[in-house]
């Protein structure tokens, strides 16, 4: 292939690196990409200048090799090829999976052969025009931003030249099944009859949920459980408004005598939601609660807990009540995994669905919360929307709802308000104002929050309080401050 210069685009941001197809993700940028993972790997610098060490996790030098996995999106499968190419070309070994898997096969694969790290080439939830690809550390998480900057920093000018060579491939996926069926507890799962519809939104987690399911002779539907590089038109991305399918499959299972529970995973396996029997929407807070309350009551389990920045006080009222550790982070699971590296971490979480247990690798896993929430089900004798009226009658009311506005100018915006943040917002005083990641204006009855996305041109406005005219009054006022038509 012949070498040419090319756009210096390639960008690491809160979780790898994204970009338009043919765009900005192009052939190209993945082999310069590669080269510069090589090269990072190959550095004797980098064991000298250990970022793991106070860690404790293990250096792994090159040789030890690089694990590469893809999901189901568009050019994904020869992208992920041409970049173990490269890799094998520079004479470190690779393997490649041998079909399509969800992030975190590919993460417990870099576990458990050892490698030196792991690729893995997913735009998560991001639109399906868009590829990308997450880099994972030897500890089998996101690698942190120290990472991604010293890969960044060799990205050469031209891509390398390439020869077209065989890259030996394995199955990543069987060995990573058998390690969640070892996290399960499959009595609790198996002690009562109940359904689990299993919406994948045709990303790469499709059949992981139900074969271990099939074999545990737990009812089951899977839905949009096939590849669609269009996703169905919709962005993969486990929010309400793109569950219309999963609300329809549970509301016309109403005649069936089992609790039911429907479960989502995102385009790359990573992230999880769930909808009850009655097809109301259950987001992460609320999953991050029911896995709290079950862990510390039904398991027995205690340690810290790690919470997002934009996370629910739900959450943090729970933590309280069993007087636990929380450790609050920036948003982006690499600053979870750090964390779960160090210490006992019970659970870590954030609102965009990444949740991790203890005992497992510190990665989020929507295949393995998705068989616990089936467990929880299971376990108790209620159906999952009494356990979630529950939480708010034994913690307090909490609504939450997120707004997105695509906007450039997105820094800016975030910028500005951090600078001169007001007093009063939507008609309340603002009690406190914290900048841990974007800005969040404290009320006394609950919180706003700007941030601009790190991988999209998309400004996240998030807000929680204990009514949904509330949440609506501030989240109005707040698009109409962003956009410059704030009238008040």
């Amino acid at each position: 292939m012949a070498s040419r210069n090319v756009k210096n685009d390639v960008r690491f941001g809160t979780d790898g690196w994204r970009g338009i197809i043919a765009r900005d993700f192009t052939f190209d940028n993945v082999a310069r990409a590669a080269q510069a993972v090589v090269d990072y790997l190959q550095d004797p610098t980098r064991i000298e200048n250990d970022i793991y060490r106070d860690w404790g996790s293990p250096y792994r030098p090159a040789e030890n090799g690089i694990v590469v996995g893809y999901d189901t999106r568009f050019l994904s499968e020869d992208f992920a090829l041409h970049f173990a190419r490269v890799v094998q070309g520079e004479g470190v070994p690779v393997v490649l999976s041998d079909r399509f898997v969800p992030t975190p096969a590919l993460s417990y694969a870099v576990v458990a052969s050892a490698a030196a790290c792991g690729i893995m080439f997913t735009s998560s939830h991001n639109p399906p025009l868009y590829n990308g690809l997450k880099v994972k550390a030897e500890y089998g998480g996101s690698a942190p931003g120290s990472v991604t900057s010293e890969i960044e920093a060799r990205l050469p000018q031209r891509p390398p030249a390439l020869e077209p060579s065989d890259v030996r491939r394995a199955d990543l996926r069987t060995p990573y099944l058998e390690r969640i069926r070892e996290l399960i507890d499959q009595d609790r799962l198996t002690s009562s009859p109940i359904h689990v519809v299993i919406d994948s939104m045709y990303g790469s987690a499709q059949g992981c949920v139900a074969e271990i399911l099939d074999r545990l002779a737990v009812s089951n539907t899977p839905i949009r459980a096939r590849r669609d590089v269009l996703f169905g038109g919709r962005k993969p991305e486990p929010l309400e408004e793109n569950l219309v399918p999963l609300r329809a499959v549970l509301r016309s299972m109403k005649s069936t005598k089992e609790r039911r529970i429907g479960v989502v995973t995102d385009g790359d396996g990573d992230r999880i939601s769930a909808m009850d029997e009655k097809g109301g929407f259950i987001d992460a807070h609320r999953t991050y609660a029911l896995l709290l309350r079950y862990l510390v009551e039904e398991r027995n389990q205690r340690g810290a807990i790690v919470v997002s920045f934009n996370l629910s006080d739900l959450v943090r009222r729970i933590a309280a009540a069993y007087d636990l550790e929380i450790i609050e982070i920036p948003i982006g699971f690499k600053h979870a995994a750090e964390h779960i590296v160090k210490r006992d971490i019970l659970i870590a979480g954030e609102e965009s669905g990444s949740l991790a247990i203890r005992g497992h690798i510190p990665e989020r896993d929507g295949v393995l919360l998705s068989l616990l929430l089936a467990e929880i089900l299971a376990t108790s004798s209620q159906p999952i929307s009494r356990m979630v009226e529950e939480l708010h009658e034994r913690f307090g009311p909490q609504v939450y709802h997120r707004r997105d506005i695509e906007v450039e100018e997105r820094l800016e915006i975030v910028e500005k308000l951090t600078t001169s943040p007001p007093d009063r917002f939507a008609g309340r005083a603002v009690r406190a104002v914290e900048t841990l990641d974007g800005l969040k204006l404290r009320f006394q009855d609950g919180w706003l929050l700007f941030r601009a996305s790190g991988t999209e041109p998309i400004l996240r406005i998030y807000c929680e309080m204990t009514t949904e005219k509330d949440v609506k009054k501030v989240l109005d006022e707040a698009v109409r401050r962003a956009r410059g038509d704030l009238t008040s």
